[in-house]
């Protein structure tokens, strides 16, 4: 099995979060010089002007990065994206201007699905800021609309944004029992 791959997608997979030393020498079951090792590897195969992308290790997280001298394109690449925002993206904008400040697994919760790549897009978009730490064990990230979004929407405050009124429990079961289905 060559591990320096596994390695690899382990940090793909992981993507902004990155994966601990901890989390990186139980899951391959290899030593702390093993791990050292492997690293090295990736690094210097990344030093390569053929690959786009490197291993940097911040704090006790070794997480893949995009190469500084690429910076330009990356930016071109940015302000060239004048897609209007999908689905996904105001369905995500609207859990984090309606919680804030609210963490990523919040939103992930009430997606129901994983946002860690819209968030990222979103604050590249600079509608979406990192608020700081959440007290949570972990101290995961709190995130929040920014001023852009606000602009972007017309609004001069979040309290501007308008009131979502979610049916009741009980509206629910009584739609249910009132439904054209029922028997006469």
């Amino acid at each position: 099995m060559n591990l320096k791959a596994v390695l690899e997608g382990l940090l793909f997979v992981t993507g902004e979060d990155g994966l601990t030393f901890g989390q990186a020498k139980d899951i391959l079951d290899i030593s702390s010089d093993d791990l050292i090792e492997l690293i090295k590897d990736l690094q210097n195969l990344y030093l390569n002007e053929d690959r786009g992308i490197r291993l940097d290790i911040l704090g006790d997280h070794l997480k893949l990065t995009t190469k500084k001298e690429h910076k330009q394109y990356y930016q071109a690449l940015l302000d060239h994206d004048d897609n209007p925002l999908s689905q996904a993206a105001l369905e995500t904008l609207a859990i984090v201007a309606y919680n804030e400040p609210v963490t990523r697994v919040q939103v992930d919760e009430i997606r129901g699905i994983s946002s860690s790549h819209m968030i990222r897009k979103l604050v590249a978009k600079d509608l979406v800021k990192e608020l700081g730490r959440s007290e949570l064990p972990g101290r995961p990230l709190l995130y929040g609309v920014t001023d852009q979004f606000l602009d972007y929407f017309g609004l001069a405050s979040t309290a501007e944004l308008p009131t979502i009124e979610l049916p009741k429990e009980e509206d629910k079961e009584t739609d249910l029992f009132e439904s054209k289905y029922k028997e006469d």
